[in-house]
C-alpha cells in the first residue's frame, strides 16, 4: 500500500488541476452578475436594503441550508448501500458527498462526478455504477423541486408551461431509466459504431445501476426526502424576505417556495455554471412580479437575490472546496486507506 501511495496521490490530480481555475472563473462571473443586479436594483436602494436587513437571521438561514445538505447526505448513503458500495466511515463518506459542491460552478454540475472518482479511489467501485448515484440525485431533486413549485401553481399562473414541460421531461426520463433492459438492448445495437461503441458497456452498466436506484419504494423515499430538504432552503428564503422587512405571512411563504423552486429549475435547465445569471434574474424578476409594488422595490428584490444565492450557492461552494482539500489531504497522507486498483482507471474510466 505504501508503495502505491505516490501513484494514488496523482489519481485525481488530472481532473482537479482545473478546479481552482473553474472556481475563479465562476467567482468572476458571479461578481459580474452581482454588479449587473446592483445596477438593475439601483445601488442606493440595494445598499439601503442590505443595511436594514436583520442580520441575526443569517444564522438560522445557514442552519436551514445545512439541514438541506444533511438530508441529501442521508439520500446519498441510501443510494450507496443500494448499490452495495463498500462501506466508508461516516466522516469520509460525508467529505466525498460534500466535495461535489466544489464543482457547483461546472456546467450542469457535471463536475459532481468527482464524487465518483473519490469512491473509485476509496472503494474500487467502478464509476459507471456510482455515476448513477449522481444522476439519480439530480433527477429526484428535480422532481422534489417540481413538487414544491406545484404549491405555487395553485395561486400563480406564471411558468406553468415551463414547469409542465420540465415535469414531462423528468417523467419520461424516469420511465426510461426504470426499463434498463429496453435501454440496454437499444445501446447494444450501436456497439459497433465508432467512438460510441467503446462506451456502450459503461453506458449499460450506468443504466442498470440507475434502475436499481429507481425502485418504487426507494424513489418515493428519495423524492420525499428531497421535498423536505429543499423546503428547508425555501424556508431560508422566506427568512431572507422577512429580514428585509416583509410581513411574515402565509402568502409570502408560498411566494418564497414558488420563486426559489422555479428559479432553481430554470437555473438547472440553463446548464450554465451554478445557473449564474439565469437563476439570479429569475429570483429578482419573480419577486417583482409576484409581490405587491408597495412591499417590493428593485433594491429589495436584488438584496433578496444576493442573500439567498450566497446561502444556497456560494456557501455550499465554500464548504465543498474545504471538503475537497481535506479529503485529498487525508488520502495523500494515508489517513484514508485506498484499495490496490489501477490509478488511471479512476480518471479515465468512462461514466
Amino acid at each position: 500500500m505504501t508503495a502505491s501511495r505516490p501513484a494514488d496521490s496523482q489519481m485525481v490530480r488530472p481532473g482537479q488541476q482545473s478546479w481552482g481555475t473553474k472556481v475563479a472563473l465562476g467567482a468572476i462571473l458571479g461578481i459580474v452578475v452581482a454588479a449587473g443586479l446592483a445596477l438593475f436594483g439601483d445601488v442606493r436602494q440595494l445598499a439601503s436594503a442590505l443595511r436594514g436587513f436583520a442580520w441575526w437571521l443569517a444564522a438560522p438561514i445557514l442552519v436551514l441550508t445545512l439541514a438541506n445538505y444533511a438530508l441529501r447526505f442521508v439520500k446519498w448513503e441510501l443510494y450507496l448501500r443500494r448499490l452495495a458500495v463498500p462501506s466508508l466511515p461516516g466522516v469520509t463518506s460525508a467529505l466525498v458527498f460534500l466535495s461535489g459542491f466544489s464543482m457547483s460552478l461546472t456546467p450542469g454540475k457535471v463536475g459532481e462526478l468527482i464524487k465518483c472518482v473519490f469512491l473509485r479511489r476509496l472503494t474500487g467501485t467502478p464509476m459507471n455504477r456510482t455515476s448513477a448515484v449522481v444522476a439519480v440525485e439530480r433527477l429526484t431533486d428535480g422532481l422534489a423541486m417540481l413538487a414544491l413549485a406545484g404549491l405555487g401553481l395553485t395561486q400563480f399562473a406564471y411558468g406553468r408551461a415551463l414547469l409542465g414541460g420540465a415535469a414531462l421531461g423528468g417523467l419520461v426520463l424516469l420511465a426510461l431509466l426504470r426499463r434498463p433492459h429496453l435501454l440496454a438492448s437499444t445501446l447494444a445495437r450501436v456497439e459497433h459504431w465508432p467512438l460510441i461503441g467503446p462506451r456502450v458497456e459503461h453506458a449499460i452498466a450506468f443504466v442498470h445501476a440507475s434502475a436499481e436506484l429507481l425502485g418504487a419504494r426507494l424513489l418515493a423515499g428519495a423524492v420525499g426526502l428531497g421535498i423536505v430538504s429543499w423546503a428547508g432552503e425555501c424556508a431560508a428564503f422566506f427568512l431572507v424576505l422577512v429580514g428585509l422587512g416583509l410581513d411574515p405571512t402565509w402568502d409570502l411563504l408560498v411566494v418564497a417556495i414558488f420563486v426559489l423552486a422555479v428559479s432553481s429549475i430554470v437555473g438547472a435547465l440553463s446548464m450554465l455554471p451554478g445557473g449564474l445569471g439565469v437563476a439570479d434574474a429569475s429570483v429578482a424578476g419573480m419577486l417583482l412580479l409576484l409581490v405587491p409594488d408597495d412591499a417590493m422595490t428593485r433594491g429589495t428584490a436584488v438584496a433578496a437575490t444576493l442573500l439567498i444565492r450566497f446561502a444556497t450557492l456560494w456557501f455550499g461552494l465554500i464548504i465543498g472546496v474545504i471538503a475537497l482539500v481535506v479529503l485529498e489531504r487525508r488520502i495523500v497522507t494515508g489517513v484514508e486507506p485506498t484499495p490496490n486498483v489501477n490509478p488511471g482507471a479512476a480518471v479515465s474510466e468512462p461514466a
